[in-house]
Parts: C-alpha cells; sequence; structure tokens
C-alpha cells in the first residue's frame, strides 16, 4: 500500500470519526430538547385528565361563573350509573402469569410473568399497573367507548373473571376472561347479550383500541430496542410483516389479518382473532434512554372487528398471549408466532431452525453452564464445516507454493498494458497446477449463513437471557469490564472485554493468513483491510452486542487457529501439496467451458486492442 493510500484511509477515519461525534452531539442536544418538551406536555396532560376526573366524579362543568350540576349525555339510564363508577382490581392467575383487571372498561390492568425477573431483579411485568388501555366502541342507538364504564363482576375464580355492562333493556355486554393450567395464553370473548334490539341492524363491526406502555427490563437499552417491534400476520403467509424495528413507525393496514404482536426483545403481547381483523391502525413510540419511569415502548393498536353470531347473542373470541419469545413455546400454537423471533432471512433462518436450535435445546437439558453448552456447540460446528476448511486450506496451500511464480509473472508483466498477458500467463499456471483462484473462497461463501445464522441467533435466545459465565452477569447483554461513565461516539459507555479479545484473536488470525498472500500491489488494500479494519470494525459492532456472540467468535477464532497450525503441520505440507501438483501437472487437463469461453474472451479483447494500436 502506498503513501497515499495510507493518508487517503486515515483522512477517511478522521472524518467518519469527526462525523459521529458532531451526530451524536446533535443528536443529545435534540434529544435534551424533546425530552423537556415532552414532559411540560405530559405534565399538561396529566393536570388535564385529573380536572375531567374530577369532573365526571362530581358530574360538574364550567358555565362561566356559574358551575352547574350535570350528568354524563348518555340516553340509557344503567349506562349512566356505569359511567359514575371508579372500578375495582381483581387478580387472576396460573403457573405461569399472573393477571390484575380492573373493572373500569372491563379490561387488564397489569400482566405479571412468573419465574422471570428483570435485570434488577425486580418481579418482570409486561404490563406495569396501568400500563395498558383497551376500550371496545360500539353503536348502541349511540356510540359508546367501554373505558367510560364500570362493569359489574358477574363470576371471579382463582384463573377466570366475567364483567358486565348492563342496559336498561336487561341486555349486556359482557368480557369473559380465563387461564388454562401452564400456559401463557388468556381466553377471551366479548359478548353482546340480548342487545338485537339496541344495536341496529346495520352495524357489523366494532372499533377495538388497545394502548400497552411496556417497560425496560433488560440489561442494554439499545440492544433491547433494536430487538423490539411490532409484528402482525396474515392467513397463510410464510411469517408475519414486522414495522418500527428499534425506531418510531406507524402504519395502516386495510387487509384482513389473523394477529398482531407487541414484541419487547424477549416478551409480548400477542392478540390473535379467531375470525380475523377487518383493519387497523398501528403505531410503535421509543422512551429515551433516561426516562425516569424506565419505560421502552408504547404500542397502540387501533382496529375493526367484524360482529358474529346471532343477533340475541354476538360473541367475538379473542386469545392474548402473553409471555417470553420462546421458539419452541411459539411454535407450539401453530399460528406462527414463533416467526417474530428474528432469526434473518431465509438460508439463515432455515439453518437455525433445523440445526442450531435443536442442538441448543438438546445441550441445554444435559448442561446447565450455557457458557459451555456454546463451547460444545461451536466444537460441533467446526467439526460439521471440517471438509470445507481442509478443502480451502488446500487451495490456500497451492497457491503459497506457486507464489514465487506468481512474483515472477508480476515482475515479468509490471506495467498495465501488459495486463491481459499476465491474466494469460496466470490463468495457465494454475490450470497447469490444477489450481482454481476461487478455490479458497467459495468453502468460506459456504460458512457464511453459519456466521450470519448465530449473529442473529444469540441477541434473540431467551435461553442465555440472565445466564451469568465468567466476568459476564448476562449472556444475552453486552459484558462490561470498564463503564466509561460517557458515551463514546460508534464505541459506547463501556468496554466489553469479550469483544476485545475477539478482536484481538481476528486480527492474529488475518496475520496468519496474510503472510500467504500474494506480493502483488493490488492485494495490499485487501491485506490492510483483513488485518486492521475487520477487527476493528468488529469490534466495534459486538462492544454493544450479546456477549454471548463475541465469545461464539472468539471461541471460533481459536478453534480456527488451531485447525489452521493442526492442518498445515500433518495434513496439507508443502511437500504433499508439491506432490500432488507434479502429479496432476503430468494429467492431461480438460478445460471445462467457462475456460475456454474466458480464454475465448480475453484473446478477442487482446485482438482489438491490437487493432486499436495499429490505428
Amino acid at each position: 500500500m502506498n503513501k497515499n493510500s495510507i493518508i487517503g484511509l486515515v483522512l477517511i477515519g478522521v472524518i467518519m470519526f469527526g462525523f459521529s461525534w458532531y451526530q451524536s452531539r446533535q443528536y443529545q442536544q435534540q434529544a435534551e430538547i424533546q425530552a423537556q418538551l415532552d414532559s411540560a406536555a405530559y405534565v399538561r396532560k396529566l393536570e388535564q385528565m385529573a380536572i375531567d376526573s374530577v369532573k365526571r366524579a362530581q358530574g360538574l362543568v364550567d358555565g362561566g361563573d356559574v358551575r352547574v350540576l350535570t350528568t354524563p349525555a348518555y340516553k340509557d339510564t344503567s349506562l349512566i350509573s356505569a359511567s359514575q363508577g371508579l372500578g375495582e382490581i381483581y387478580k387472576i392467575g396460573n403457573d405461569k402469569v399472573e393477571l390484575e383487571f380492573t373493572t373500569k372498561g372491563a379490561q387488564l390492568y397489569s400482566v405479571k410473568i412468573n419465574d422471570y425477573m428483570t435485570y434488577d431483579s425486580s418481579a418482570l411485568y409486561l404490563i406495569k399497573q396501568g400500563g395498558s388501555d383497551f376500550g371496545v366502541g360500539v353503536y348502541v342507538g349511540e356510540q359508546i367507548d367501554t373505558r367510560n364504564f364500570d362493569f359489574k363482576v358477574a363470576e371471579v375464580t382463582d384463573s377466570s373473571i366475567v364483567m358486565q355492562l348492563p342496559f336498561s333493556n336487561g341486555g349486556y355486554i359482557q368480557q369473559k376472561y380465563w387461564l388454562t393450567p401452564g400456559s401463557y395464553m388468556m381466553q377471551n370473548e366479548l359478548s353482546f347479550v340480548g342487545l338485537d334490539t339496541v344495536i341496529p341492524r346495520n352495524v357489523s363491526n366494532i372499533n377495538i383500541d388497545w394502548s400497552v406502555t411496556i417497560p425496560r427490563l433488560e440489561k442494554g437499552y439499545k440492544n433491547e430496542k433494536q430487538y423490539s417491534k411490532l409484528d402482525y400476520y396474515f392467513m397463510d403467509e410464510k411469517k408475519p410483516e414486522e414495522i418500527a424495528k428499534g425506531r418510531d413507525e406507524s402504519e395502516k393496514v386495510v387487509s384482513r389479518f389473523k394477529w398482531f404482536a407487541f414484541h419487547q426483545q424477549f416478551f409480548s403481547a400477542i392478540m390473535t382473532a379467531e375470525k380475523e381483523f377487518a383493519s387497523a391502525d398501528f403505531d410503535v413510540r421509543y422512551f429515551n434512554e433516561d426516562d425516569p419511569s424506565k419505560n421502552l415502548m408504547t404500542c397502540s393498536a387501533k382496529l375493526r372487528a367484524d360482529l358474529a353470531g346471532e343477533p340475541q347473542n354476538m360473541a367475538l373470541p379473542f386469545t392474548y398471549y402473553l409471555g417470553p419469545n420462546d421458539y419452541a413455546t411459539l411454535k407450539d400454537y401453530d399460528l406462527k408466532y414463533e416467526k417474530t423471533i428474528p432469526l434473518g432471512g431465509w438460508m439463515v433462518n432455515w439453518f437455525s431452525r433445523l440445526v442450531i436450535i435443536p442442538c441448543f435445546d438438546l445441550l441445554g437439558r444435559f448442561i446447565s453452564n450455557y457458557g459451555i453448552v456454546i463451547l460444545i456447540m461451536t466444537l460441533l460446528i467446526k467439526l460439521l464445516i471440517s471438509p470445507l476448511t481442509i478443502k480451502s486450506y488446500k487451495s490456500t496451500a497451492r497457491m503459497q507454493v506457486l507464489k514465487p511464480e506468481v512474483d515472477k509473472l508480476n515482475e515479468k508483466y509490471p506495467n498495465e498494458k501488459d495486463a491481459m498477458k499476465k491474466q494469460q500467463a496466470m490463468m495457465e499456471l494454475y490450470r497447469k497446477a490444477g489450481v482454481s483462484p476461487m478455490g479458497g473462497c467459495l468453502p468460506m461463501l459456504l460458512q457464511m449463513p453459519i456466521l450470519f445464522a448465530m449473529f442473529r441467533f444469540f441477541p434473540a435466545s431467551i435461553e442465555l437471557r440472565q445466564q451469568k459465565f465468567l466476568w459476564a452477569d448476562d449472556l444475552s447483554a453486552y459484558d462490561s469490564i470498564w463503564d466509561f461513565g460517557v458515551n463514546i461516539p460508534l464505541l459506547g459507555d463501556h468496554l466489553s472485554l469479550f469483544a476485545l479479545l475477539m478482536a484481538a484473536t481476528m486480527f492474529v488470525y488475518s496475520r496468519m493468513t496474510s503472510s500467504q498472500m500474494s506480493n502483488d500491489p493490488n492485494m495490499a488494500a485487501m491485506k490492510f483491510m483483513s488485518v486492521w479494519f475487520m477487527p476493528i470494525m468488529m469490534f466495534v459492532i459486538c462492544n454493544n452486542l450479546s456477549s454471548a456472540l463475541s465469545y461464539y467468535y472468539l471461541l471460533s477464532n481459536i478453534i480456527t487457529m488451531g485447525m489452521t497450525w493442526y492442518i498445515r503441520k500433518f495434513v496439507v505440507t508443502e511437500d504433499k501439496v508439491r506432490a500432488d501438483m507434479m502429479l496432476r501437472a503430468k494429467q492431461p487437463v480438460k478445460k471445462s467451458k467457462w475456460q475456454q469461453r474466458l480464454e475465448e474472451a480475453q484473446k478477442m479483447q487482446e485482438q482489438m486492442r491490437k487493432q486499436q494500436g495499429r490505428r
């Protein structure tokens, strides 16, 4: 690499670092201003809500200087009475979840998931108390919203509750919720009983609004936000659609769909309609990292659903999954819930589902330490791809043996005008030696899906959540041996030892392999990329990702270096390679159709160049 190239790369690096620092400062300033505006708006909203609440409770409205006693403007006297109730809290549960309901709107009040804890070792609430807002809008001679009414409890047990909103004609709206033992699925039936004379015949659908505030549950805000999103699924599709992955986003869905999921990194709230939803407006908004309430995001769904059933008893069945994003658990429901787990594209996803997850689950049954599980799984994967690795090393060794001959050709044809002659001479040299220039690259390319599969699998694997290993206190999040106290652009506010060791072993391995590269000046940039740029880039990327991922790459680098030494020492020695190449050189070489076409194209280019030179 010449002096100008080095200066250029250094300048690019300085510019990128300076730009990132400037953008980070600008973002922080804007975030502080926005946080102040949001806080002020939030306070004003709370004040107005408090005023409105007092007015509703007392039935008072302002009329200039005179305060007049009024009642809510509902035609049905039973609704007037129900609108003045304040609501009561009831609890149901099973061995998996504990749910609280409020009679005000007959809706969820909180969701506590058993057997899991937050990062700070407190009880894990997927929905904190008062963090859910659910309402059904329906026309009953007038438009009403169930959130405005206090339902009466008709029946309650340890695992079920039935709440009713009565009308003056004897009919009622009923919300029935129940749990079965050993399940994260809550069943729900929304019924309109005896309201056939109240709900007009031309009313064929209802509106459902559900808004949920999901708190922060994990160690790293950036990682948790990056893997949180909203999914929705159309029947008979291979996978759900996703929006708002780590960013604020809204989307309108005008086609019928089966279910949607408020998806936190490791836990989800999924609502499914038995008859499908007719349409929806989705919206996701993320809180700032310094949010005092430690909230992650607010998800909302404005839905439209069709009324179904007999006029005397129109019922809409729904189900709610309120639990962990465990692949096997979600797959058991056979509704494509498991597709919400981000495992990558079709090829990477295929390898994860058929190889990595079964292997990981099998080892996890017998070994409690997931650091050891990752070590064994890494060894098994390396053993699986060892034939490709040996083939790649053989090709590299042959290229190393030919290196002196290649260097001679570079000296013989130093000028660019002789590039075609040099290329033809090298092709002839490779052909006689039985060497394919791409022989070392193709096996490596075939291993790329495995690397990408691991990159996707570890940050999304709930099995690694809060699992300790060595100095890491949570393999699903970053490990930190030094907290800076300030945010450094690109790097973050900490130093991950696993990421640092991974980058160091990557550097050592790159130095080992770069010594076998040709001295061709055109290869200088590639050497710089592999030895210096790639380790630094991978360190910056992995510093904020799952420590299990950095640990896996570290193990993979160490095992690869060991395999490289062993193969060079005992399997693919220089003497064996020379003997094999000499034997190949004596045998007649049959040109492939690709080689024939390449040589013909090279001859045509050479003839055209000569003709242009004569002119």
